[in-house]
């Protein structure tokens, strides 16, 4: 059933045309993905295709009613129903004052109470811990209607989506399968234009040099030999003009053919960022930091209780654990060098925080990174484009910089200083899908320490080869990925669930011979104990099927 048709669609924002568009259909199946660079229209395209703003030029028409989970907006609905609070954890009534996370899951609550026919999302797990995150995939992969989701979580793309729409240059092209199966089909796009481009190429330098040696060979064509009569030399003379002129018909001909070759574009070369040591100091030490007997609380609420944790020199830790359970404390803790908290000696500590504070404003984005950098300009440029700050772009001032230019900025500056210790603070919080992956790809090279903190569960398995989780006011260390973490993690409640239906078999099979003494009871069997046997036995069951629902 079809939910939402467009027609000769056009947006644009002062002089810059954002979106232009022939032709789109959602259908009530359709799970779409939107994807493209910061400031490529995804957010425009939603708000039209969910009819909150007009088209400059074209149609958008509507089928049924539609839900709206905007990132930055309050809710539609300011109330939900108590169930609907008890699972997504929040109040029944929207309040300003609840954390980023808690406005989101109200947000994704009322959304799904509606029950319309589709739900359009503008990255609905921002500000979420990772079982935020969870819940929202869960609960999304539940709703029965269509929807069209912006997120710059691969997982979720992955999870949720068969379609992806990819908005450049003010188009849309669409991409069946979900984000991984994009990805795939993009590189086998760029592989084909490859190809095409060197095709091309080769074929019109062949063509040019049958023009060379057409030419040369008119120019090398004999002239009337002095010897030859007059009668003679005309003829002579006329042959070699009708030679030349079937040669330059010929030259004409190939002319024509190069022009009308269909012209291929060369592709762009994406540059491998390699990461040399340069001059950073090296460190010696095997432990890095080191806290034991940690104690942390904001009057009553305590945030680490007699916890210990260290880091090893090269490790790359991702730090994990809900909203509000103390990683940014912990980071700020480390860079304080609060006791007993201790740090080994040359450590020079790099830390990107969600205040962006690293970047001078009057200053440009290349001006910023050169400031402190240990590698040349060439790399700094190519570090840049990466990044989508190409040509003229890396002369732009910070203060004009957007929020997502500006966490590019700041990461590229930090990668490119003399430290030796990264502290990185959601790194990856209003990036871009291309601009993401690219930090990513340049964490995995980088050779030395790194602790960060994520809630991107594919950035944490990509980038992290030890996970620290806080756990109950403590410090845990799994060395492994975050999927090894997660697998000893299923690993350790499925052994536990077999521990628990063992123990249920036996207090079934003794709740049996329980019933069967009532039943059948001698003159020696306390009738009254039986029954408060039966009861507590009966009741344990109960509690231990609980544990497995």
């Amino acid at each position: 059933m079809l939910l939402v048709e467009c027609r000769n669609l056009k947006k644009s924002y002062g002089d810059r045309l954002i979106l232009d568009i022939e032709n789109l259909c959602i259908y009530d199946q359709d799970r779409i993905g939107i994807v493209g660079v910061n400031g490529a229209g995804k957010t425009t395209l939603l708000n039209l295709l969910s009819q909150r703003i007009e088209p400059d030029e074209g149609w958008v028409k509507l089928f049924g009613k539609c839900s709206y989970i905007s990132q930055l907006e309050p809710p539609e609905e300011k109330t939900i129903q108590q169930e609907m609070a008890s699972k997504f954890k929040v109040p029944q009534i929207y309040r300003e004052s609840m954390s980023g996370g808690e406005k989101n899951r109200f947000k994704l609550a009322a959304s799904l109470s509606q029950n319309n026919a589709i739900i359009f999302a503008d990255e609905p797990t921002s500000n979420m811990d990772i079982e935020g995150i969870q819940l929202v995939e869960t609960s999304l992969a539940e709703f029965s209607g269509a929807l069209v989701l912006i997120s710059h979580d691969r997982d979720l793309l992955d999870s949720l989506c068969t379609k992806i729409i990819e908005i450049e240059g003010g188009k849309i092209k669409t991409y069946s399968g979900n984000y991984s199966e994009y990805i795939k089909q993009k590189t086998e796009e760029r592989k084909l234009a490859q190809f095409e481009y060197e095709q091309y190429v080769k074929e019109k330098k062949r063509l040019e040099m049958i023009i060379i040696s057409t030419r040369e060979k008119a120019k090398s064509m004999r002239k009337t030999p002095r010897r030859m009569g007059n009668s003679e030399a005309r003829l002579h003379k006329m042959g070699n003009q009708k030679a030349k002129a079937n040669l330059d018909r010929a030259i004409k001909n190939v002319e024509a053919r190069i022009q009308h070759l269909e012209v291929k574009e060369k592709p762009p070369k994406i540059e491998k960022i390699k990461l040399d040591i340069g001059d950073v100091q090296k460190i010696y030490s095997k432990v890095v930091i080191e806290g034991k007997g940690l104690n942390k609380s904001f009057g009553e609420k305590v945030i680490f209780k007699d916890a210990q944790f260290y880091i090893e020199n090269g490790a790359k830790v991702g730090l994990i654990g809900p909203n509000g359970c103390g990683k940014t404390t912990l980071l700020k803790m480390i860079l304080n060098q609060e006791s007993p908290i201790k740090i080994a000696p040359n450590v020079r500590i790099g830390y990107f925080s969600q205040e962006l504070s690293i970047l001078e404003e009057n200053k440009s984005i290349l001006d910023n990174v050169m400031a402190e950098s240990v590698y040349g300009e060439s790399f700094v440029r190519i570090l840049l484009a990466r990044l989508l700050f190409k040509g003229d772009s890396v002369y732009k001032k910070v203060r004009v910089l957007s929020g997502g230019e500006r966490v590019k900025a700041s990461f590229a500056k930090i990668i490119c200083s003399d430290f030796n210790l990264l502290i990185l603070d959601e790194p990856t919080n209003y990036l871009d899908l291309n601009s993401l992956e690219v930090v990513e790809e340049v964490l995995r090279e980088y050779e030395h320490t790194l602790l960060f903190v994520s809630h991107d569960r594919r950035f944490i398995n990509s980038v992290a080869n030890q996970i620290m989780i806080i756990e109950d006011y403590k410090l845990k260390t799994f060395k492994g990925s975050y999927e090894e973490y997660m697998a000893s993690r299923t690993e350790v409640r499925d052994r536990k669930k077999e521990q628990i239906e063992e123990e249920i078999l036996l207090l079934e099979t003794r709740l049996t011979e329980v019933i069967s003494k009532i039943s059948m009871s001698s003159r020696k069997d306390d009738l009254e104990l039986l029954e408060v046997e039966y009861r507590e036995t009966l009741r344990q069951i109960r509690r231990l099927k609980n544990l497995l629902e």
